[in-house]
């Protein structure tokens, strides 16, 4: 598959830290279907793809414009994303990278053996972003601050330029603001036309945290909604099939 590397600036979004995040990115999640830091508003997410299949995907996502690739270590792919980056030529600078935090690794040691191995996995020396995944409350005795305190470490550190937590709920973020002096800068959340989360996104606006949104098209759920085709006839944007 080949095709002509896109050269158009890509917009993105100031994030709390004064960091920008692009507006275009690429998840390693579903690819199936075909921030202070300034922050890429649509990322590629690398989520369930198939191992050895990685690469080509994200290769491909910045070939056609995608600055931002988000990966998990949960995902097992890290290494196949700092692969695609390093071969597409572009300058590090250039392309946003986020990862999280696995579940098992809340515990401030473990936490920071993980994050080593991220950067390792990956084959840089700092990533944009940084989440913790999942708040898991039922863990750890509840201790997701201890956790958010280590990130802090690793943002001092300028080996995450960013950080920032998935998955949390209101009262998860109003603990953090209750117990530590760092607000994040983003929160990943499953966000689409039929789960629009309010609470969550309002609290974050109120509070200067950026919503980033995981599933925005509901794991495609949404491309034969007729409120969804209607207004992409109107625009005379491209139906995915």
């Amino acid at each position: 598959m080949s095709t002509t590397q896109s050269t158009r600036p890509v917009p993105t979004v100031t994030l709390n830290d004064g960091r920008g995040i692009p507006q275009l990115g690429f998840g390693t999640a579903f690819p199936q279907l075909d921030l202070g830091e300034r922050f890429p508003r649509v990322g590629f997410g690398t989520f369930q793809i198939t191992p050895g299949e990685t690469a080509r995907a994200v290769n491909y996502a910045l070939e056609i414009g995608y600055r931002h690739v988000d990966t998990a270590q949960m995902y097992g792919n890290e290494h196949e994303v700092g692969d695609a980056v390093r071969a597409s030529g572009l300058d590090r600078a250039e392309v946003f990278i986020t990862s999280k935090l696995n579940n098992g690794f809340h515990r401030p040691d473990d936490a920071r053996r993980a994050f080593d191995q991220t950067l390792t996995e990956l084959g840089v020396d700092y990533v944009d972003l940084f989440l913790i995944h999942w708040p898991v409350p039922t863990l750890y005795g509840g201790d997701f601050v201890s956790t958010w305190n280590t990130l802090q470490e690793f943002k001092q550190q300028g080996r995450a330029r960013s950080i920032g937590v998935s998955n949390f709920q209101v009262p998860h973020l109003q603990r953090l603001a209750q117990e530590t002096d760092v607000t994040p800068a983003v929160n990943q959340i499953e966000v689409h036309p039929y789960l629009l989360n309010d609470k969550v996104r309002r609290y974050g606006q109120e509070h200067g945290i950026a919503t980033e949104a995981w599933s925005p098209i509901a794991q495609g759920g949404v491309l034969g909604d007729p409120v969804i085709t209607e207004i992409a006839d109107r625009v005379a944007a491209p139906r995915l099939r």
